[in-house]
């Protein structure tokens, strides 16, 4: 059974792991090896993710029919900044790749547009990966700019979208 609840920093080694496979497991036909290489080498240390999601709104999907050490494993991951310079900016999300295409991105992003709405945040916005833009774009955002991150001296190309909410 899938469920969605807040991050909690139990899950910190997990979301590193699922983060590092999700970018790993993308075809060469979308991002070369050497771009998923540049993104992610090795898994973050949990350090890392507890310190990035604990200081933004996140979310997590567990899947409580599995278990690693008698916790439900966890499936993916979203957040969003809440800091007013960047509030409202979809930070990351990452799906396991053996629970991809089951709808759980949609869920996850469903109940952060959710909570933005009840902050009375203006708007939304994302750098996409070639991964999620469609995703993005069936949930009413619109591209404004294509948007390039160097990552260990690789450029990686993606998509900085935006949705407004009021």
């Amino acid at each position: 059974m899938l469920t969605l609840i807040p991050y909690q920093k139990a899950y910190a080694q997990d979301v590193a792991n699922l983060c590092h496979l999700a970018i790993q497991s993308i075809s060469e036909a979308i991002y070369s090896a050497d771009e998923k290489f540049a993104w992610s080498f090795a898994p973050r240390s949990p350090y890392h993710w507890h310190k990035r999601l604990s200081k933004s709104q996140a979310w997590l999907v567990v899947d409580s029919a599995k278990s690693i050490s008698g916790k439900p494993v966890c499936c993916g991951v979203i957040n969003v900044e809440t800091r007013f310079d960047s509030q409202g900016y979809i930070d990351s999300l990452y799906v396991a790749p053996n629970y991809q295409k089951r709808g759980i991105a949609k869920q996850l992003y469903q109940a952060l547009e959710l909570w933005a709405r009840q902050q009375k945040f203006a708007e939304l916005t994302v750098d996409a990966s070639k991964v999620s833009k469609p995703l993005f774009e069936a949930q009413g955002f619109k591209l404004r700019h294509r948007s390039y991150q160097e990552k260990r001296g690789v450029i990686i190309m993606g998509y900085y979208m935006n949705k407004p909410l009021s």
